[in-house]
Formats: C-alpha cells, structure tokens, sequence
C-alpha cells in the first residue's frame, strides 16, 4: 500500500483537493499514536488511519468544513466524561460517546491546488505574466488555440497577437472560463469580436484591452496589469473543487 505522503504528493501533482489529518497528541486509550494520519478526500472516504470509527466520523465532518473554506483546524476529540486537554486557541472540540478511552488531538490541513490560468501566446507579455504568476503561486499553463481549457482553469489570457486569438477566445467561451483575457488594442479586440459574431452577453466577458489601467507601457508592466485584474477576479469567483480521483 502506498504511504499516505506518497498519496499526498500525488493528489497534490494531480490538483485534487484533500485534507491531510495527522494526530498529534494521544491520551491512552486512545486507538490511534501521534504521528498517525490519514487523508480526508472531498467525497468524506479516509485514507490511513486517524483512531477508530467514531473518531473517524468527527474527523471527516471537521474535514468536510475545512476543506470547504474553513481552513487549518486542530480537532480535539474526546470520551464524555473525560477531562479535557488545556485549553488551545484555534482548537475545536468533539465529544464522542462511543469512544472507549483516551483522547485525540488532530491537526487538519487542507491542501488546495493553486487556481489554473491558461496562456496563449508566445509574446513578451505573455512570457512576463507566466513569470508573475509564478510569484504569486498560481499553476500555470501553455493552451493551444483551438484546444478547449483544462476543467479547473479560473482564467485564460490570449497574448498571441492575432495568432490563434479568435480560436483560443471562442474555446475559453464556450467553457464557461470565469475570466478571459484579451491583449489587443480597442480597434483589433472590436475588430476581432465582430469576426466572432459573438452576441452582446459574450463579448462582455471578454476583458479588452486586459489589465487593470495603470499607465503600462513595458511588457512586464503590462503582464502586471493583467495579473492584477486575474486576482481581483479570482478572488471574487468560488474556486471549482475535483471529488476524488484514483
């Protein structure tokens, strides 16, 4: 069987989202060591091992939470009657009348993939708004033209300067791409949407000229502007999250 870290690194490679569970602390009886852990999918199953069946169902419904947007949590489980740990700040705390003994200390940390933005285009700007990107932490991707997006792409840039843009824009649209870019001047972005044909509800979700107006002459200012007008959309739009995938 593989390891959980093993597991880790390849759904983190993979861009699914998972909790890692590992217990920190244990007060016998308890089943489970410190040290022990487990993965927490999307779907609720658990891989590895984080205490028995009743811990495991206050571990997957703590999980659930942080993994949609609750953040890192210290789960805290305990027998009823028992005495608690100290108290610790971020800490939250469960009872579970079917635990035979002892008590588990749990640290959940959800692994999330980094938003996807495809680019298209070999141009300067392009170049310059990978490496920005890359900065900031977002995956990045070379797109073709004419292929249709990744599933969890939250933005598309077209920089290929009349190579590839008309094909590169219809495929992000017709993926329903939560941002899309555009690098053209006004009269070539009109030019190239009314060659399109696009109606007036898709054409306004083409962002043209791209980036937010900040007086950028420079490819790297410019690579600025767009990136910043991708977070502020990003940050706005709820991320697309992939159930399990073996």
């Amino acid at each position: 069987m593989k390891t959980v870290s093993a597991r880790a690194r390849e759904l983190t490679e993979g861009r699914v989202p998972f909790v890692h569970a590992r217990v920190v602390r244990a007060q016998a009886p308890a089943s489970a060591r410190p040290g022990d852990e487990a993965i927490v999918y999307g779907d609720g199953t658990i891989d590895g091992f984080v205490g028995g069946v009743c811990a495991e169902g206050s571990v997957r419904t703590a999980a659930l939470d942080a993994l949609h947007g609750g953040g890192p949590l210290l789960l805290r489980v305990l027998p009823e009657g028992e005495p608690e740990f100290p108290p610790a700040p971020g800490a939250q705390v469960v009872v579970n009348h079917c635990l035979s003994g002892g008590a588990l200390e749990i640290f959940l940390e959800p692994v999330l993939p980094p938003p996807l933005i495809e680019v298209v285009g070999g141009t300067p700007i392009a170049e310059a708004f990978i490496a920005l990107a890359d900065v900031l932490g977002y995956a990045t991707a070379r797109s073709l033209p004419d292929g249709p997006p990744a599933e969890q792409t939250v933005a598309v840039v077209v920089a290929g300067q009349g190579r590839g843009d008309a094909e590169a824009l219809r495929a992000a649209l017709d993926a329903d791409v939560p941002y899309i870019a555009l690098v053209a001047s006004r009269r070539r972005s009109a030019a190239l949407i009314e060659e399109l044909g696009l109606a007036e509800g898709e054409s306004a979700r083409i962002h043209t000229p791209a980036g937010l107006d900040i007086g950028a002459r420079t490819a790297p200012e410019i690579a600025l502007s767009i990136l910043a007008e991708v977070v502020s959309a990003v940050r706005r739009t709820p991320q697309p999250m992939t159930v399990r995938g073996d």
